[in-house]
């Protein structure tokens, strides 16, 4: 048995990445150098070249290899995700052309072309070269967004900020849910109580819908009872209908109940419909037959008769044959 053990064991360090450790690149020399010569690399390549580098990441489930690659040369399928990032750089003509953040276990093929691994980059390092490629700024602010550490909360609370065109807020704003933890859950919060645009309040509550930091939920509920736009207030049931559970339940009801803006109220009824597993269709069937706004119980209609339901059909008999 302890050898079984000794053999299993040696298995599992062979398959995940050492801290460091050059990856795998075919068509390629790979030339290492230190974290000291990185910023002289990029400056001085006229021809074509990769420059990469790991540094400690925040253990994204987002990181991965491009799908045509998983299927030439399948790697290690990890039951954790890795708590690094690959960051690699293309180069040419003394600037960078291309960024990629990637897990580490993939394997590389550099088409012929020159590939420098640099080792000892930190995190604090990696995002500062990052954050000022401007010409870039969505694949840095991706990859910045991996890195493990308070510098990168910090870079992804400056795209964030007003003044920053709004896709990259969007994106800014998508990771910190998406990855950011506590913190990130906390910094969306504050946009959606501060920010004046409805846009960047909607992509806020997306953010929220996609973080696991508990009470994101109850977050949810309160915009969609409480915002200022009927948008906003709409998009928020549409969320909370594709986690499901009590609390959606609760929101969609207390905006077909209370709600004054017949477009929520729309809004609302086709949450239900979006409510996964047909959860919603008896709460439609209860709409449909007993809400006082016969616009709203024609919404109800419509979307049960999208639903294809079984109850629905029902309904529809019952409603015919009266």
């Amino acid at each position: 048995m302890n050898g079984i053990i000794m053999r299993w064991g040696a298995i599992l360090v062979m398959a995940v990445p050492l801290a460091g450790q050059a990856p795998k690149v075919s068509s390629a020399v790979i030339e290492t150098r230190a974290a000291s010569e990185l910023l002289q690399l990029l400056s001085s390549q006229s021809g074509a070249a990769w420059i990469g580098y790991d540094v400690p990441s925040v253990r994204s489930r987002e990181l991965h290899c491009d799908f045509a690659e998983r299927v030439r040369a399948p790697g290690p399928v990890y039951l954790e995700p890795p708590d690094r990032v690959r960051v690699l750089l293309r180069v040419e003509q003394n600037k960078v052309v291309k960024i990629r953040s990637i897990s580490p276990d993939c394997e590389l093929d550099a088409g012929g072309l020159r590939f420098f691994w640099v080792t000892g980059v930190s995190a604090e390092e990696s995002i500062a070269l990052l954050g000022g490629l401007s010409e870039h700024r969505e694949a840095a602010l991706t990859a910045i967004a991996q890195h493990a550490g308070s510098a990168a909360d910090q870079a992804l609370e400056r795209f964030a900020a007003a003044g920053q065109p709004e896709r990259l807020r969007e994106k800014a704003l998508f990771w910190m849910g998406a990855a950011r933890g506590r913190r990130g859950y906390e910094s969306l919060k504050r946009v959606i109580r501060g920010e004046p645009s409805e846009r960047i309040r909607e992509k806020a509550v997306f953010a929220l819908s996609v973080s696991k930091e508990p009470g994101r939920l109850d977050d949810i509920l309160s915009v969609a009872r409480n915002d200022g736009s009927v948008r906003v207030r709409g998009q928020a049931l549409f969320w909370l209908a594709q986690k499901a559970g009590k609390k959606a339940v609760e929101g969609i009801t207390a905006a077909l109940e209370e709600d004054p803006d017949l477009e929520v109220k729309k809004k609302a009824v086709f949450a239900l419909h979006q409510i996964p597993n047909g959860e919603g269709i008896p709460m439609l069937i209860q709409v449909a037959r007993n809400n006082k706004n016969p616009a709203v119980r024609k919404q109800a209609m419509f979307w049960l008769g999208q639903s294809k339901d079984p109850r629905a059909l029902e309904f529809f008999e019952e409603v015919l044959t009266r």
